[in-house]
């Protein structure tokens, strides 16, 4: 039977009721009204001194419950003389911001005292163990006691939940203030509180809930064994918000840099928009580093972390020879506006700078592989603004290139440009009738500035003199462009640019006879340089079709051939004459006494070049071509029709500069798309070579206007070409396969009358599954393995004999695989075949655990300069993440570092 919840007022005095259980379908108010009217009434608070009399004018005692309880039970209720209530069966009782559930709750109201059990099942098992909960949290308990007046309580096996973790005590006090007082608990992060999979056993604690633990003597027990690891205190704090705090460190040791710690330092949380993280390294044998960090966000604003780090690395003794001391800096930035933010002004930061030796000096930068495989770093900051109803837009910008492999920096620094977007300038406000042909004129506008240094060493970069060194320029280009149509389906497209450099310096280069060498000389100045180029060019489409017979090509319907040729003729003129002043010339007699003419460009130490030299009159010549063929399906309700590419694209091109006087054609260039799938097509390109090549008085090989048709007739001579395959397999390759087989087996069979599998007897129910069959669930192993081929052909050395260049064919397969056997196990390798070098590259393998409430990684790379292992095991919990265990060898150890 089940009781409705009521609100019943209770008051010290000692009901009238003795061993009275309700019947069904009674209620409390029901039973209260045999109660003097006095003793119903709404209770006073325990500081009223006022006495309550009932109708015989007895005194009732002070009242110390200051609220209405409510309480309910699932089975019975039963009330005993002296104000004692029992509650059987998923009990409840609800006391202002107390309220606790349970199987059996008996409530005294003489003595305020709340207590309660669980209750056994039929199998004997206790269920509905009391849970216990007020302002300052939720208890799980297999028995407790409470005291209303006190609020202190005695609680036995309580289970309370602590920020990621549990807290299982033994026997276990509440005090007034919400402090539990305990001794033999447990702490654990694993969520199987009855049996967790390890916890911290203490011997004494007082929680705080929500803020703190503290703990006396505790050890480790892992699987219900007691390890001998020990901790003669323990303080675990819990914030509801993210605070500063001390960040511990991690320990190893190395071979050239001793014992260390890592990543000792503290934590400052300044606000919620910013917070900051300063760690340290410090090593036995004198090497030291430092390590800033910095979050930073504000919604609908912008967001961006900055790090940056330093590291002293200090090698062998002061006394010996090899002894060394590195400084090694490394700066990271990224910063990125929210779109909502702005849309007219943006700005971005990706700064990921550098030098040379950090990569294998810095202790995390040794355990990531990748760090070692990145050749060049790219560091970049923009800034651009947009201008509403206008198409002028500003942008700036900061770039730092940096190569790993010879220490060297490329340094852009500023870069700023003007942009704007094309206008028609002759275009009618108030257009009428057709649209005029100079109509069509566009005109944009690009400004650039910038100041840069290319191929310069770090370490000496700060030494460089910006006026004489680095490189800087204006640019201004203007564009101008029209597109018409001739005969409906010829598309003309004319095209002048013009272009203009603003440059501060000129060189001046002379021969001198007296030191043997060509001494330059630069002249500061401002230098105006200009050029311009024009262009037309003709387009369209044509279309092929062919009709198959049936009959022979069966259900291929029609192949289509699309051909787009495209010619187009450029001039320029030659910038080189020396009315320009673009380009200059000297001399010098050779060791022979002949006299040798140098040419040379005033700017080519310019930031944008210089104008070309010599006239140019080119026709460029392409066409594209895209095959694709229909295949006509026939169903028993319609007939449809399926396109198939059989050539995606294929393409040829070259130019011819009828202003050259010889060496006219340029290389024929090739390429070839075949799409066998949506996701997959293969793609191949190259270049041919038309003209053939002579030794010069060195040695060397240089083209003559001899062309390779005219010597061995055929177009050109191929220079290289290469392609990369990827394939991937995986669970759902071979049932795709198995689907398309049974696809085409139901198709042939339906074409040979024969009935479709299932419906030879219809009549006959369909075989049951054996007992055995249905005990077993079906295995399912998720696997995934990559496969990477890339093949490049090209020429290598030249033969002097054969006057023409050898060939080379290089090739590389990497493999990259995963497999989970079970949902805990994962398993990770990739490695990859040089067929040149004709040995494996680095391999890199991990095997991962999950071990519910513990994780278990180990990678190894088995070969290689990096050859290495890592071993962790650790609590996934981050409160608890220092409890691990970590055995690795050090790559550092295995190199010999140039």
């Amino acid at each position: 039977m089940t009781f409705s919840r009521l609100s019943v007022l209770f008051s010290l005095v000692a009901l009238p009721l003795v061993g009275q259980v309700l019947p069904s379908g009674n209620t409390v108010r029901q039973v209260a009204k045999s109660v003097p009217q006095t003793n119903a009434t709404l209770l006073r608070s325990s500081k009223d001194s006022t006495a309550v009399k009932d109708s015989s004018s007895k005194s009732v005692k002070e009242q110390s419950i200051t609220e209405i309880v409510e309480y309910s039970a699932k089975d019975s209720l039963v009330f005993e003389e002296g104000g004692v209530a029992r509650m059987y069966g998923t009990g409840s009782v609800k006391y202002g911001e107390l309220k606790l559930d349970a199987g059996y709750i008996q409530m005294d109201m003489d003595s305020s005292l709340l207590s309660a059990v669980g209750r056994p099942d039929s199998a004997g098992k206790m269920t509905e163990d009391p849970v216990f909960k007020d302002e300052s949290g939720e208890y799980k308990s297999k028995g407790l006691k409470y005291n209303f007046k006190s609020k202190k309580g005695l609680i036995s096996q309580v289970v309370t939940q602590q920020g990621e973790g549990w807290i299982v005590g033994g026997t276990t006090k509440k005090m007034t203030d919400d402090v539990l007082c305990m001794v033999n608990g447990k702490y654990t992060t694993c969520e199987n509180q009855d049996h967790p999979h390890f916890y911290l056993d203490l011997s004494k604690a007082k929680v705080k809930p929500g803020s703190y633990i503290v703990s006396g003597p505790a050890h480790l027990v892992m699987e219900d064994v007691d390890l001998p690891l020990m901790l003669p205190f323990g303080y675990f704090p819990f914030k509801g918000k993210y605070s500063s705090g001390f960040l511990m460190p991690t320990y190893g040791d190395e071979l050239q840099r001793g014992f260390y710690l890592s990543n000792m330092g503290y934590y400052f949380a300044f606000n919620d928009y910013v917070d900051l993280a300063l760690r340290t390294d410090l090593y036995s044998k004198g090497s030291w580093g430092v390590k800033v960090n910095s979050t930073y966000r504000k919604r609908y604003k912008f967001s961006g972390n900055f790090s940056a780090s330093y590291v002293e690395t200090v090698s062998g003794e002061k006394s010996l020879p090899d002894y060394s001391k590195a400084k090694d800096l490394r700066i990271s930035w990224s910063h990125s506006q929210d779109a909502k933010a702005d849309p007219f002004r943006t700005f971005s930061a990706s700064v990921n700078f550098a030098t040379s030796g950090y990569t294998r000096n810095d202790l995390a930068s040794l355990y990531n592989q990748n760090a070692f495989a990145e050749n060049t770093k790219s560091s970049s900051v923009s800034y651009s603004q947009r201008f509403p109803e206008s198409p002028w837009s500003l942008s700036a910008s900061m770039t730092v290139n940096q190569s790993s492999k010879d220490s060297t920096l490329s340094v852009s620094l500023p870069g700023l440009s003007l942009n704007m977007t094309t206008i028609y300038p002759f275009k009618r406000k108030n257009a009428v009738g057709e649209e005029r042909w100079y109509e069509k004129i566009r005109v944009g506008y690009s400004g650039r500035m910038a100041n840069s240094i290319s191929n310069v060493k770090e370490y000496d970069i700060m030494h460089k003199s910006i006026i004489k060194d680095w490189r800087n320029g204006v640019m201004h280009s203007i564009p101008i462009s029209a597109t018409f149509n001739v005969l409906n389906y010829i598309s003309i497209n004319a095209n002048m640019s013009y272009n203009e450099r603003w440059y501060s310096s000129s060189l001046d280069k002379s021969y001198d006879p007296v030191i043997d060498k060509v001494v330059t000389d630069t002249s500061w100045g401002f230098n105006r340089v200009w050029d311009y180029t024009a262009s037309v060019s003709a387009s369209t489409k044509l279309y092929g079709m062919y009709q198959m017979n049936p009959k022979i090509f069966g259900n291929i319907s029609q192949i289509r051939h699309v051909m787009s040729p495209d010619i187009s003729l450029s001039y320029r003129p030659d910038f080189g004459q020396s009315r320009y002043g673009y380009w200059d010339e000297f001399s010098y007699l050779d060791s022979k006494g002949k006299e040798q003419v140098v040419t040379y460009s005033r700017f080519s130490n310019g930031l944008y070049g210089s104008p070309g030299r010599g006239e140019s009159g080119t026709v460029n010549f392409s066409v594209a071509n895209q095959v694709e063929m229909k295949i006509k399906q026939v169903t028993d309700t319609a007939i449809n029709y399926k396109k198939v590419s059989l050539i995606d694209d294929l393409r040829f091109g070259t130019s011819y500069n009828m202003a050259a006087d010889s060496l006219n054609w340029s290389d024929i260039t090739a390429s070839i798309r075949l799409k066998f799938s949506p996701s997959y097509s293969l793609n191949l390109g190259g270049s041919f070579q038309p003209y053939t090549f002579i030794l010069n008085s060195d040695g060397n090989p240089v083209r003559v206007n001899r062309t390779q048709f005219a010597k061995y007739g055929i177009p050109g001579r191929l220079t290289g070409t290469g392609t990369s395959l990827n394939y991937t397999l995986n669970n759902d390759t071979f049932k795709k396969l198995a689907k398309i087989f049974q696809k085409k087996q139901a198709n042939a069979d339906a074409e040979n009358g024969a009935k479709p599998e299932g419906t030879e007897n219809q009549s006959t129910p369909a075989k049951p599954l054996d007992a055995e069959s249905a005990l077993y669930a079906p295995c399912k192993i998720p696997w995934s393995i990559g496969i990477s081929y890339t093949v490049r052909y090209g020429q290598s050395d030249f033969n002097k004999k054969k006057l023409e260049y050898n060939y080379d064919l290089s090739q590389n397969l990497s493999f990259s695989g995963s497999l989970s056997l079970t949902d805990k196990w994962k398993f990770n390798a990739s490695t990859s075949y040089n067929f040149d070098a004709k040995r494996l590259a680095t391999m890199n393998c991990s095997v991962s655990r999950d071990l519910h409430c513990w994780t278990m990684t180990a990678s190894f790379i088995p070969i290689g300069p990096y050859k290495s292992y890592n071993f962790t095991i650790a609590v996934k919990s981050s409160l608890l993440e220092d409890l691990k265990y970590e055995q690795h060898q050090n790559p550092r150890d295995n190199n010999l570092w140039k």
